[in-house]
């Protein structure tokens, strides 16, 4: 019997088909492999690589191809014992890293150096740069918050609460005090408006042509009416030298300093 069995103590908390567990069964079959634990998961050849160079703190620009190499295949190697699928795109990289290794031990000639340009790890470091950003970028978007992983939705009615607020009371100061506002605002939208008052320069050269029909001359002051104020008096002036213009007044002065006088322009035969 095994050392688990001996040691192994009745635990009635623990109960096969309701019936408390005991001891291991005597037919009990483990098989060998099935305590075997595979930790890391690869997405690819080029994850496997990464993991690798990451590992043991290699610099991805100067990678040392013959240990990555090996690694590398003793990775495929446990993989196959273990009864795991490999993809194509596994066996496709070790069979690139074997080239490169190839080229890599072989001695260089200048004419080897010319057909063959740049290293031959170029185009692998290449690829594992690129895919090593997105594979930060991957990582750093998986660390944000996720809604069902990090942050539950909680969703909740509003309970219906019923506030009272008092009306305030009313103050007189504070109405008045509106009341200037809106006066002063007010005048900066007045505006002074000017108004043709209606006097026609027409009207007054009929009325002063009426005035005239007696034939006697009168005097300038006496056919100017102030009842119009300071307007009526320039349209009154207005008025007779348009007469004067045409021909139907005479303006007459007698002597020097005496006052000026009007008469119809046909009164004078």
């Amino acid at each position: 019997m095994s050392e688990l069995e001996t040691n192994a103590t009745p635990d009635e908390s623990i109960r096969v088909a309701g019936q408390p567990y005991e001891a291991l069964p005597e037919d009990l079959y483990i098989p060998p492999d099935a305590l075997r634990v595979f930790l890391e998961a690869f997405e690819g050849p080029l994850d496997l690589l990464l993991y690798l160079i990451r590992r043991q703190n290699l610099d991805i620009l100067d990678i040392p191809v013959f240990t990555i190499t090996q690694q590398y295949m003793a990775y495929i190697e446990l993989m196959e014992d273990m009864a795991i699928e490999l993809a194509g795109e596994y066996l496709l990289m070790a069979a690139m890293l074997a080239e490169i290794k190839s080229r890599m031990l072989l001695p260089k000639t200048e004419a080897a150096e010319e057909d063959e340009g740049d290293d031959p790890r170029s185009e692998l470091i290449r690829r594992l740069a690129e895919y090593e950003q997105f594979k930060e970028a991957a990582e750093n978007l998986g660390d944000c918050p996720r809604v069902g992983r990090d942050i539950t939705p909680v969703q909740h009615e509003p309970v219906e609460m019923t506030i009272e607020r008092p009306a305030p009371e009313p103050d007189l100061r504070k109405l008045l005090g509106a009341l200037h506002d809106v006066l002063t605002r007010a005048e900066l939208y007045s505006e002074h408006v000017i108004e043709r008052e209606p006097l026609s320069v027409r009207e007054h050269m009929s009325r002063i042509l009426e005035r005239l029909d007696s034939g006697e001359p009168m005097a300038f002051v006496a056919l100017v009416s102030l009842d119009e104020g300071r307007a009526g008096v320039v349209v009154s002036f207005l008025a007779i030298l348009e007469l004067a213009r045409e021909f139907l007044i005479a303006i007459e002065q007698t002597e020097p300093y005496a006052p000026v006088s009007l008469r119809r322009a046909g009164d004078f035969a």
